[in-house]
């Protein structure tokens, strides 16, 4: 390397490229556990636009973790003003039918709040972004905008990244000991790591149409999130089936048009734009303003592989999607979630490199799941416009006669209303997926099994299931304070980038296997002792009722809150135990990396 080349690189332990919400987070995570990091954007700030919007309780959970939920909150819509989403022929029109979403319903309301301290909120992405930023910046991250990732090399010790400052031209290099590509559904750094896809892209085509207007009257009433629009025979283009979404209640929105993939993205001048929206709204005096016009494509494709040696890829740039279900960013914090502890233990020292493996291993079977159920949902919609009778008209006329018919007397007309309301109870797992959202279960090297039996769901993508089985996530339950009785989530006792063992009386023993794992391994654990006289009490009983371990048993979890080793009873040695447990997990079976190391600390 030459003196010029030297003076022009800057060093870091991991370069994050992107600043959507799979790299913002990951600047986050790990600038919050002490990582040197840089975070770069090639444009002059973040998403400008709202994009992805629905939140849910997972992530929201990690928005916890990084003592951000409140002020996430500042900006979201709540969750009760999220849920009556309707089906109607305009804003203004008549109604075709609703379903109550995102928990709304009252039956489905006790399964939201059990199984999480958090609700779900409606935070689009253009307010989401600088949340993130901020508080990797605050930490100590090194943010740099109109800053271009233009490729990498990678060798045994480390990636040498090529960027360009986009306000002066000047090319630069970042070295780093990672290299995240968190850069978009078209990322550089996958197609530069050609890493394997499948799948397809562009499978059809829309049009966002983002406007100011005060919908109000035509709307509070019935508070959602989304509006469907349904108007065969439109004559301003498009595919006749629109969608109202709620940015801000109630006076900006973003209006999506479909258009004909195949004859690519059509021309939209602003008078073109204002027709649209206000025939999605039924009432051409609204004032409105436009704000922005764009055009995307649906796409269907996963990475079967996350990552390359020092190169991780996270967030849409490896799962690619549709919007429906609200999996987008929630799934691409997670993903940060997973990859940044590990990153910040192999660079501490505490943890073998072989970690890292377990993100692919943890997050590719994730990647494939939500890419499926977001384009299967999409098939969960035809079956409401066949029930209104569209595809069997030969004519607008003939579709306006059809949907009307179901106002009329008689068997044939009961029959199709019958139809009508089974096909949108039928979009039940777009809206109210529970168990996609909170059901993750990993099978790693990083999760050491046990025994136990496998999981019998009642419905894996409808409903949550609580298990403290090991790769489940560590359940949530209302724990109180033996000092003042406030409550505290589980959630609440574990993370912060750290190992945490729940036990309770009678586990004594683990405390001192936990101060072993912290003598020979260098790893802080954190032990909650549950239980009567106790630092913190299970009133209710609900810690015992969803723990599945005797009071002398213990749960071991991870960083990102999911179980890594359970011991149902207090086994003989118990340190031994947890030591061994620990070894595997951070891939420490063997030491013969041990001169490598640095001296150990918690993160």
């Amino acid at each position: 390397m030459t003196e010029e080349d030297m003076a022009l690189t800057i060093e870091t332990d991991v370069l994050v490229v992107g600043t959507g919400p799979a790299g913002a987070s990951a600047g986050a995570l790990l600038a919050r556990y002490g990582v040197r990091t840089m975070l770069i954007n090639k444009y002059n700030w973040t998403a400008p636009t709202p994009r992805a919007h629905i939140t849910n309780q997972r992530t929201m959970e990690i928005l916890r973790d990084l003592g951000l939920e409140a002020e996430a909150r500042l900006y979201a819509a709540p969750n009760d003003l999220m849920g009556e989403n309707t089906i109607c022929a305009s804003l203004a029109g008549e109604e075709f039918g609703r379903i109550r979403t995102w928990g709304t319903d009252v039956r489905r309301r006790a399964d939201y709040d059990e199984c999480s301290p958090t609700s779900m909120c409606d935070l689009p992405q253009n307010y989401l972004e600088p949340i993130l930023v901020k508080s990797a910046a605050l930490d100590g991250c090194k943010v740099r905008f109109d800053t271009e990732y233009l490729g990498h090399e990678q060798d045994a010790d480390g990636v040498s990244s090529r960027l360009r400052d986009r306000l002066n031209g000047e090319e630069f290099t970042v070295r780093s000991k990672y290299l995240i590509g968190a850069d978009g559904a078209n990322s550089r750094v996958v197609s530069d790591l050609d890493l394997p896809l499948e799948g397809t892209m562009g499978k059809s085509g829309s049009i966002n149409l983002l406007f100011e207007a005060d919908l109000d009257r035509y709307v509070a009433h019935r508070p959602s999130v989304l509006y469907w629009v349904i108007q065969p025979g439109s004559d301003i283009g498009g595919l006749g089936i629109g969608v109202v979404r709620m940015v801000r209640p109630w006076n900006k929105w973003l209006a999506i048009w479909g258009y004909d993939v195949e004859q690519g993205p059509p021309e939209i001048s602003e008078s073109f734009a204002r027709r649209i929206v206000h025939n999605l709204i039924g009432d051409d005096s609204v004032p409105l303003k436009i704000e922005g016009i764009s055009t995307w494509t649906v796409n269907d494709m996963y990475a079967t592989r996350l990552q390359q040696g020092r190169v991780f890829c996270a967030g849409d740039a490896v799962h690619r999607h549709p919007p429906t279900n609200g999996l987008g960013s929630n799934t691409s914090i997670q993903d940060s979630f997973n990859l940044a502890w590990k990153i910040a233990m192999v660079l501490n020292g505490t943890a073998d490199e072989s970690l890292l493996d377990t993100y692919t291993i943890e997050r590719a079977p994730i990647a494939k799941q939500v890419v499926c159920r977001a384009n299967k949902s999409l098939e969960d919609f035809p079956p409401i416009a066949m029930a209104l009778g569209l595809p069997q008209a030969k004519s607008a006329d003939e579709m306006k006669s059809n949907m009307a018919r179901r106002k009329e007397p008689g068997p044939e007309a009961q029959a199709q209303r019958t139809r009508l309301r089974e096909a949108i109870a039928g979009t039940n797992y777009v809206y109210n997926a529970h168990g996609v959202e909170m059901n993750q279960r990993y099978d790693s090297p990083a999760i050491v099994a046990d025994n136990s039996p496998d999981e019998v769901f009642r419905d894996v993508e409808l409903y949550h299931q609580a298990s403290t089985r090991p790769g489940a996530p560590m359940p949530h339950v209302w724990v109180y304070a033996s000092g003042d009785g406030h409550r505290i989530s589980t959630k609440d006792l574990c993370g912060k980038g750290n190992f945490t063992l729940f036990t309770g009386i009678g586990g004594a023993a683990w405390q001192d296997a936990a101060a072993a794992v912290s003598r020979q391994l260098g790893v802080a654990v954190t032990v909650r002792i549950i239980g009567p006289g106790q630092a913190y009490e299970d009133h209710y009983g609900d810690f015992a009722r969803i723990s599945e371990i005797i009071d002398t048993g213990a749960i071991l979890v991870r960083p990102d809150f999911h179980v890594a080793y359970r011991a149902t009873s207090l086994p003989a040695d118990a340190a031994g135990d947890l030591v061994s447990a620990m070894r595997r997990i951070l891939g420490r079976q063997s030491e013969r990396s041990s001169a490598l190391r640095v001296t150990s600390r918690a993160i």
